[in-house]
């Protein structure tokens, strides 16, 4: 990790990190806070903190510096919820030759690029599903930030997924290959305890388990890991301080572990009303990653707007309406790495076209994730609030695709994105 660390600040040739201690008050025509759209509030900047929102510029602030805002919104940093920071999208290299032909020290490389391009699109903070292939580099990329060798969101990791053995990896090679599998076995109880407690002590956030993968006959989706093993990962993560989230495509391997306890599913493309009723009570959340399916569609020559739907997109649809009407947590995440880092607000954009209210994505892509990934000072525009912000153009509320481009980005109170006129 200290050799990705020194290849960074080569790359970089100087620490990107800075520091503001300016107060400024950003006076835009509307702020969506992470729960409700305001009128005339006026933001108030200091320390990197929010240190006032609301109607009248508190006296102590009336010689400030103003930032006018006319016809555009203020709302928290975006939150991406699922992505591979180390992935880029498969049309250009397939995932079996990412993982099998590019060096991790090349996929580290590459990932300066995709934090910077997530950065300037409005994602300020973003969890990491797995290094898929790379070991512990997210780790690494994580540190580089933290050191302000690189610029980009804030970062959480999960390391290399924990898989059963033979369900995973690149496949098609005789016995006497040893295939990089995208991840790390592990089997039986005391297997499963003893990996999750290694990734913990190698530096992960957290713990990212595939529940279910594609190793079922002809290549169907099946369960891997049995439900009492999947408790254990996670009983062993608490007690590390730490949670587990688990890759689930198939009803059974959902409900395996939201029984066992994690925090959320992703991907769910099977689920069903009685899952997401399960999860909602058990207060799990669900990412549906709506972005690569189309992606993918895409990539298999899906033409949309003009083609028949696909039969996946079809089945997802019809998953993510049970589970808003079941009223389980949506998290936002699209999976990008799948897709090009950057066009994260895409995920945001099907959460509206596929039933979901612009309002409630955008709570979803602030609050709802601070909240659900532990965040206590982001994802809402408050006092004693970090200053991760974006400006968009128009209102989001009714036109969620101005989310895309966003105008300013704020980031921990300094202004590292301007594209105003």
């Amino acid at each position: 990790m200290r050799l990705l660390s020194l290849i960074f600040l080569l790359l970089m040739g100087h620490s990107l990190s800075a520091q503001n201690n300016d107060t400024y008050i950003l006076i835009p025509d509307r702020v969506f806070d992470g729960i409700q759209m305001h009128s005339n509030w006026k933001v108030v900047i200091s320390q990197g903190m929010i240190a006032y929102a609301g109607n009248k510029i508190p006296d102590n602030y009336a010689n400030t510096r103003r930032i006018e805002l006319p016809e555009r919104t203020l709302m928290p940093g975006l939150i991406e919820g699922h992505a591979h920071v180390l992935l880029h999208p498969y049309n250009e290299t397939p995932w079996n030759d990412q993982v099998l032909k590019e060096a991790p020290a090349l996929r580290a490389i590459r990932a300066v690029d995709h934090l910077k391009s997530s950065l300037e699109h409005g994602i300020t903070t973003l969890r990491d599903l797995g290094s898929e292939g790379a070991g512990y580099t997210d780790v690494a990329v994580r540190e580089a930030l933290e050191q302000g060798l690189i610029s980009g969101p804030e970062i959480i990791v999960a390391g290399p997924a924990i898989v059963a053995t033979g369900s995973y990896g690149p496949k098609g090679f005789h016995d006497g290959v040893t295939v990089p599998l995208g991840a790390q076995e592990a089997d039986g109880i005391d297997g499963v305890r003893r990996t999750v407690r290694e990734q913990l002590g190698n530096g992960v956030d957290f713990i990212k388990v595939y529940a279910d993968y594609r190793w079922g006959p002809e290549g169907s989706s099946r369960p891997t890991f049995s439900e009492e093993e999947l408790r254990t990962m996670v009983e062993t993560a608490k007690s590390g301080g730490s949670y587990v989230v688990a890759h689930a495509g198939t009803e059974e391997g959902m409900r395996r572990a939201i029984m066992a306890g994690v925090e959320t599913i992703e991907h769910g493309d099977a689920g069903t009303a009685e899952i997401f009723k399960l999860m909602q009570e058990k207060n799990i959340g669900y990412c549906p990653t709506l972005a690569a399916v189309e992606a993918i569609s895409a990539y298999n020559n899906y033409n949309k707007g003009v083609d028949p739907e696909p039969a996946r997109i079809i089945q997802k649809k019809k998953s993510f309406k049970a589970a808003l009407e079941s009223g389980v947590q949506i998290v936002f995440g699209g999976d990008v790495g799948v897709f090009s880092h950057g066009e994260n607000a895409w995920e945001l954009e099907l959460m509206v076209e596929y039933g979901m209210k612009p309002l409630e994505a955008l709570r979803s892509a602030t609050s709802g994730n601070a909240q659900k990934f532990h965040y206590s000072d982001r994802g809402m525009i408050a006092e004693g609030m970090r200053a991760d912000l974006i400006v968009v153009d128009g209102n989001p509320g009714e036109e969620i695709s101005v989310t895309r481009n966003p105008l300013l980005v704020v980031q921990n109170g300094v202004i590292v994105v301007d594209k105003r006129n």
